[in-house]
């Protein structure tokens, strides 16, 4: 690593809040922070593919203002967003699809707003598959994201890029969303912290009120617990219109970060959704943080939650074919023409001739279905304060695995579902808060993370836990080989 490059890779063992705290002493600046990051993402973006629009001119800006700006709680803290539902005003935005390639944001989504306001500077966009539709992260557009802990694997997804940038140091953390596991699993597959909150808690506007019958949710991927939790205090609360607010949360979600959690009553399963039982690595990191929360004091329990039946199944399938439909609907209104043959990809194509058979009654039935599925899970975890799962239900695998072709339209689909067995979608169903924490690392040096499912409103609860988890079990110091912590990778 030459001299050069030891400022912007010794700042990256900072997590978020860390990096802050150098920036309100005095001790670094808003622009070194931002030069180092550009750095950071100029060295290893070459080899994983994390960021698909720079924003650096507009990050050596933001820096410069920031420093004549009041103090911020993340004054100067380089972020990525990910480019899918979140825009920023005057950048290219394109989720993943060559449909939307000259698209360029006129507003800046209510979010951005307010990572801004806490201090956030935005240094790029991050990559994510075609509409966030596919367990990983290989856009025809922008090719594949890969994973830092193995370049050969993919990152899951869809919040694949914002994963691989934090895990391998371009930024402490990054924006991701999830509608159906998409900040949990390439949490997962990466290597870190992945919490996703529950339904509302963060504003979709002002395009967005309710995506999906409620089941997108927006949030970030973090190395550290007290990152997310900064987040969630800079970002969480209802805007002026919103369908509905969250449940009432805490005061500070910070402030939950080294709180005593309690003993609680953790139940866990084995099964997939399917009922049959995951890869072994899975099942290994399940029993591995089993066996840790009973070490901390906690009541871990075997229990099964209510069963995705066939009638679920099947509704989640209606929901998902009518969201196809309405996001290439909407981008048809936006836009102002349909897409050409060759701009959207083969899955999107196969999922759009399914979706424009949905009726408006069978989605309508579908959510109903849904919402009864969400009721018998609370009875499910009545006597439970969390349940507990792997995360994924096999370890990352190969670049091209989960990826369609037009001789094979549903192949991704067909590939990446069994790698998601495990239904982190429940989470979306219900909207009940939930998280992934890496705890657990496979013989070939692959995280597995593991997942808790939380009670409605109950990100404080999980928060405690995961600080208690990482207490117990730091994972800070794991680093993937592609990274700013690996010299020879960086330098």
């Amino acid at each position: 690593m030459t001299d050069a490059t030891r400022p912007a890779a010794e700042i990256a063992s900072y997590d978020a809040v860390g990096q802050a705290d150098l920036v309100r002493k005095g001790d670094v600046s808003a622009l070194e922070l931002a030069l180092w990051a550009i750095e950071r993402i100029e060295q290893l973006n070459p080899r994983l593919n994390a960021v698909v629009t720079p924003m650096f001119e507009q990050a050596r800006d933001a820096a410069s203002d920031l420093a004549n700006a009041p103090p911020r709680p993340l004054a100067g803290v380089p972020y990525l967003v990910k480019d899918l539902v979140a825009e920023v005003k005057g950048v290219r935005f394109t989720e993943g699809s060559r449909y939307l390639r000259g698209l360029v944001s006129h507003y800046d989504s209510e979010l951005i707003v307010r990572l801004r306001k806490a201090g956030l500077n935005i240094a790029g966009k991050s990559a994510t598959p075609e509409f966030g539709l596919v367990p990983t992260c290989e856009s025809t557009l922008f090719g594949a994201t890969r994973n830092p802990w193995d370049p050969a694997l993919s990152t899951s997804g869809s919040s694949g890029g914002s994963a691989a940038a934090v895990a391998s140091g371009m930024v402490p953390a990054a924006h991701g969303n999830d509608l159906g596991g998409s900040i949990r699993y390439p949490a997962s597959a990466c290597g870190l912290f992945g919490l996703k909150p529950s339904r509302a808690r963060i504003p979709l506007g002002p395009e967005y009120g309710d995506a999906v019958s409620g089941m997108a949710v927006e949030h970030a991927l973090t190395r550290s617990v007290r990152d997310s939790a900064a987040l969630l205090d800079a970002t969480a609360g209802p805007a002026p219109g919103d369908p509905y607010p969250a449940p009432a949360g805490p005061a500070s979600f910070a402030a939950q970060v080294g709180a005593d959690p309690g003993r609680l009553r953790i139940g866990y399963s084995a099964k997939t959704a399917d009922g049959n039982r995951g890869h072994p690595d899975c099942l290994a990191a399940l029993d591995d943080a089993a066996n840790l929360c009973a070490e901390l004091g906690h009541e871990v329990v075997e229990a099964d939650l209510s069963a995705l039946t066939p009638e679920t199944g099947a509704a989640i399938g209606t929901v998902m074919n009518a969201a196809t439909a309405w996001i290439v609907q909407y981008w048809i209104r936006r836009l102002g023409r349909r897409p050409a043959d060759d701009e959207l990809e083969p899955l999107t194509w196969a999922y759009l001739e399914r979706d424009q058979r949905v009726t408006a009654a069978q989605y309508l039935l579908a959510v109903e279905d849904l919402q009864a599925f969400s009721r018998r899970v609370a009875g499910s975890m009545a006597s439970l304060d969390l349940w507990l799962t792997p995360t994924l239900s096999a370890p990352p695998v190969p670049i091209g695995e989960i990826v369609s072709t037009t001789a094979e339209p549903l192949r991704a689909l067909e590939r990446g579902g069994p790698t998601v067995a495990y239904a982190g979608v429940i989470a979306n169903i219900t909207g009940n808060p939930a998280m992934s924490v890496p705890l657990w690392w496979n013989q070939d040096g692959i995280p597995v993370g593991v997942h808790f499912l939380g009670r409605p409103g109950g990100e404080a609860t999980l928060l405690r836990l995961a600080a208690q988890l990482e207490s117990a079990r730091p994972w800070a110091h794991r680093h993937p080989p592609v990274s700013v912590f690996n010299g020879a990778a960086f330098g």
